[in-house]
C-alpha cells in the first residue's frame, strides 16, 4: 500500500485545514518539540512530505483514540491513516519508541510460532466452570502476562479473568477457554507491523475456528476491536460474534437472567470509557447499565462517552512526560467528581492510570481507587 493509497482510504485529502483536531488532540497541549497537531501532520503527507509526516511528535505518539474524527466535518479518519501510514515508516526502518524494553511486542512475536506450546489455563480455578463444547468462548488476550509484567501496580489482570468466567456461569454460560490462544495482534496492528498480526491472526482464526463456536466473549476492549473489525479485513473471516463482557451482562440485566446486590449506600463512581470499547465500537451505554443495576451512584467526568479522554498512551510506544501529563489531568478531573472509586473497563486503562498514580509529589491530588468493571460486577453477584 502507497501513502497515495492510504490518503484515499483515509481521507486525508478533504482535511479542510479547520483546526479542529487540534482543539480536542491529548497530545497537542503537551507536546513541546513541536505544534503537534493531526491537521498539520495531514498537510505534509497529502503534499507529499512524507519524512516531514513521519518525524512528526504526534506520528508515533498518537493514541489513535478518534477523538479528532468525533468532530472532523470532512469524516477524516486520522486514526487510521496513523495506523496505516506506520507501515510504511517501519517499511523505511522507522519504529516508535517502545516501552517497557519492547517486551509486549517481544512476547506477542514469540507467540507468532505455529509449533509453540503453551499452557494458558493455570489461573483457572475449580469452581470455574469451564466446557470444551461451548458455542462461546472467553478470549482471555494477555490478562495472565499483564499481572506479571506489573505486579508492582497490583494489577487485576487474572481477577478480570476469572471473574469473567464467573460471571459468564451466573448467566448460564460455562465457556470454552483455549490452551493455545495468542496475543490478538492489536497493538503490532496499530504500530504498523501488519505481518506480525496477521501471524498471530491465522493462528488464532485456525483455533477459534476448531471450536464450532459461535460467538467470542472478551473482557478487552481491544481484543473485541481485533477480533471483530480487524481480523475479517486484515486477515480472514471466523463466522463468529464478537462482543465485550458489558455487552452479555447488560442484555442479561435487561432479560432478568442476572441480578446484582446493591452496593453499600450506594457507592459513588466514575466510569472511564475505553477508547477502543466506546469511540471505536461505540459501546458507551452498556458499562452504565451494569452499574446502576448494582446500586452504583454514577457521577460522571466533564469528559465523558464520546468526549471521554484517553487514558494516556497506545500500543506501548512512547510513553513519557507528555503522556503522564495526560493520565494526571485526566486522574485530577475524577477526583473532582467527588466519587470513591473510577471503573475501566480496560486493563490497560488501569495500567496507565495506575502507573501515573505512582507519584509521591501529586499523590492526594489524583489518589482515587481504580477497579475493574469485572471484578467490581463480581462482588455484586
Amino acid at each position: 500500500m502507497t501513502l497515495k493509497d492510504i490518503i484515499q482510504n483515509t481521507g486525508a485529502a478533504y482535511c479542510l485545514d479547520c483546526g479542529k483536531c487540534s482543539a480536542v488532540c491529548p497530545i497537542t497541549p503537551w507536546e513541546t518539540r513541536d505544534f503537534a497537531s493531526p491537521r498539520r501532520l495531514m498537510e505534509r503527507a497529502v503534499h507529499g512530505k512524507i519524512e516531514e509526516a513521519f518525524d512528526s511528535p504526534l506520528f508515533w505518539s498518537c493514541l489513535t483514540c478518534k477523538r479528532c474524527s468525533e468532530l472532523c466535518p470532512s469524516d477524516v479518519h486520522f486514526s487510521e491513516f496513523v495506523r496505516d501510514a506506520r507501515g510504511l515508516a517501519r517499511e523505511r526502518g522507522g519504529t516508535g519508541p517502545c516501552t517497557h524494553g519492547d517486551i509486549v511486542h517481544t512476547w506477542g512475536r514469540i507467540m507468532t510460532d505455529p509449533a509453540l506450546r503453551q499452557n494458558r489455563l493455570g489461573w483457572l480455578k475449580e469452581d470455574l466452570r469451564i466446557s470444551q463444547n461451548s458455542d462461546t468462548v472467553f478470549f482471555v488476550g494477555c490478562l495472565p502476562h499483564y499481572d506479571s509484567l506489573f505486579n508492582h501496580l497490583d494489577i487485576e489482570g487474572v481477577s478480570i479473568a476469572r471473574a469473567v468466567v464467573r460471571l459468564l456461569n451466573a448467566v448460564g454460560i460455562s465457556p470454552q477457554v483455549l490452551a493455545d490462544e495468542r496475543c490478538c495482534g492489536h497493538d503490532q496492528l496499530w504500530e504498523g507491523d501488519l505481518e506480525t498480526c496477521q501471524k498471530l491472526g491465522r493462528l488464532n482464526i485456525d483455533l477459534l475456528k476448531q471450536t464450532g463456536a459461535k460467538q467470542i466473549v472478551t473482557a478487552c476492549p481491544e481484543c473485541a476491536r481485533t477480533l471483530g473489525v480487524d481480523y475479517p479485513r486484515f486477515i480472514g473471516e471466523h463466522g463468529m460474534d464478537v462482543f465485550h463482557i458489558t455487552q452479555i451482562l447488560s442484555r442479561a440485566v435487561s432479560e432478568k437472567t442476572i441480578q446484582f446486590k446493591p452496593s453499600e449506600k450506594g457507592q459513588r463512581v466514575s466510569f472511564q470509557d475505553p477508547c477502543r470499547l466506546g469511540r471505536h465500537l461505540g459501546i458507551f451505554d452498556e458499562p452504565r447499565v451494569l452499574l446502576e443495576a448494582a446500586g452504583h451512584c454514577l457521577v460522571e467526568m466533564t469528559h465523558a462517552k464520546q468526549t471521554s479522554i484517553c487514558c494516556g498512551t497506545s500500543c506501548w510506544t512512547a510513553c513519557g512526560q507528555v503522556n503522564k501529563n495526560i493520565q494526571v489531568e485526566r486522574l485530577k478531573e475524577a477526583k473532582k467528581t467527588g466519587a470513591d472509586l473510577l471503573v475501566t473497563a480496560c486493563v490497560k486503562c488501569q495500567i496507565h492510570l495506575k502507573c501515573a498514580q505512582h507519584d509521591p509529589i501529586l499523590n492526594d491530588e489524583i489518589d482515587i481507587k481504580i477497579q475493574d468493571i469485572s471484578t467490581l460486577m463480581e462482588k455484586r453477584l
